[in-house]
C-alpha cells in the first residue's frame, strides 16, 4: 500500500514523464506533501486513468506544501541524452520549490546528485510513496497538456492521443510527412527497415 516515506526530514518526491517518447519534452515534478496528507485515489500515475489524474492534480497542487515542474526540450534531450535530460528536468523542478527539501526521494535507480540535498533512489517508488506518486501525477498531466497544445499546431501526428509515444499511428505519420522540430532527432523515429528505404 502507498504510504509516506518514513523520515522526519522535509521530503520532496521526484518523478518524470516522457522518457520513452519520440516527440515533446521530458517533464519532471517535485512535490513536498504535508505529513498528514491522505488520498485513497493516489497511486502511480501509470495505473490511473486520465480522468483520475486530472482529478488529483488540483488536489495535490492545493494541499502540497510546495510543488514545481521542470521541463527539458527535445533539442536539449538530443544534446545531453534522455537519461541526463530526465535528471536535469528533476533538478529544474527541485530548484523551483519554495521550501528547501532535506531529502529527495527519486523514482528509479539512478540520479545525478542535486547540490547540498541528499537523495535516495527507489525502484517503483511511484507505487510505494505518496510524494513520488504525487510527482508522477503532476509530471504526467503537465506533459500531456503540452502534447495536447502541440497537437493543435501539428494534428497530423495525433499527439492528442499518443502524447508523442511511438505508436503505429505516430510512426506512420513520421514515415509519410517526416519529423518536425518537436521530434527527438537522436531517437529511432522509424524502425530500421523503414528509415533505410529512400
Amino acid at each position: 500500500m502507498i504510504k509516506h516515506f518514513p523520515s522526519d526530514k522535509i521530503i520532496a518526491g521526484c518523478d518524470e514523464a516522457g522518457r520513452g517518447c519520440l516527440a515533446g519534452p521530458v517533464v519532471a515534478a517535485a512535490v513536498i506533501l504535508p505529513k498528514g496528507f491522505k488520498n485513497i485515489i493516489l497511486k502511480d500515475s501509470k495505473v490511473l486513468s486520465e480522468k483520475k489524474r486530472d482529478l488529483l492534480r488540483p488536489i495535490i497542487e492545493k494541499q502540497a506544501i510546495t510543488w514545481a515542474i521542470g521541463i527539458v526540450s527535445p533539442a536539449e534531450i538530443d544534446k545531453i541524452n534522455i537519461l541526463n535530460a530526465s535528471f536535469l528536468a528533476m533538478h529544474r523542478a527541485i530548484e523551483n520549490l519554495t521550501v528547501k527539501a532535506e531529502l529527495l526521494i527519486i523514482d528509479g535507480n539512478r540520479f545525478n546528485p542535486y547540490p547540498e540535498i541528499p537523495h535516495e533512489c527507489i525502484i517503483k517508488g511511484d507505487a510505494k510513496f505518496m510524494s513520488i506518486a504525487a510527482a508522477s501525477v503532476l509530471a504526467k498531466t503537465y506533459r500531456d497538456d503540452i502534447m495536447k497544445e502541440l497537437d493543435i499546431k501539428f494534428p497530423d501526428y495525433h499527439w492528442k492521443n499518443n502524447k508523442g509515444y511511438p505508436t503505429k499511428q505516430h510512426r506512420k505519420a513520421i514515415a509519410e510527412i517526416g519529423s518536425n522540430k518537436h521530434h527527438r532527432k537522436t531517437f529511432q523515429l522509424l524502425p530500421a527497415q523503414l528509415s533505410l528505404s529512400l
